[in-house]
């Protein structure tokens, strides 16, 4: 399938996609938030910048888009139909990024979480996504 855009026009729209405040982080951040949860966000000390940071419990949240961290099953993880070796190639280096980062981040002693956009579809979902990250922290010593 032939790509209906321009190169300018194509190079205009991906330029326009976000990497910090997505709409899932952002409402994510405010649904753990309403639950008592405090924590920051894209915490540079910590190996890939993770979106959101629980520091009391030493856990963080990374919220992934579908597209750009290859959900796997996700219909939304589709690969492009034009310089598709170009794009496989963009997104392994992705997946192999996040796994570095992961494993950094556990051999730190941190707790990672990943909450992946279509799994924050909808507010329900959302608040399901924010009461499972509650359910699964725990203060240290307990």
């Amino acid at each position: 399938m032939v790509d209906f855009l321009s190169t300018e026009q194509r190079s205009e729209r991906m330029s326009r996609i976000r990497s910090k405040d997505t709409s899932p982080e952002l409402a994510l951040r405010r649904a753990l938030h309403a639950l008592g949860l405090r924590f920051r966000v894209h915490y540079r000390r910590l190996p890939g910048t993770p979106d959101i940071v629980l520091p009391k419990f030493k856990t963080v949240v990374l919220v992934h888009g579908c597209f750009w961290h290859r959900h796997a099953g996700c219909k939304v993880a589709s690969t492009p139909k034009s310089r598709t070796p170009f794009w496989q190639e963009k997104f392994d280096r992705n997946v192999h990024r996040d796994q570095q980062n992961t494993a950094a981040l556990e051999e730190r002693g941190w707790k990672v979480m990943v909450a992946w956009e279509c799994e924050l579809g909808s507010q329900r979902k959302v608040d399901e996504v924010a009461r499972r990250v509650a359910s699964e922290i725990t203060l240290p010593g307990r």
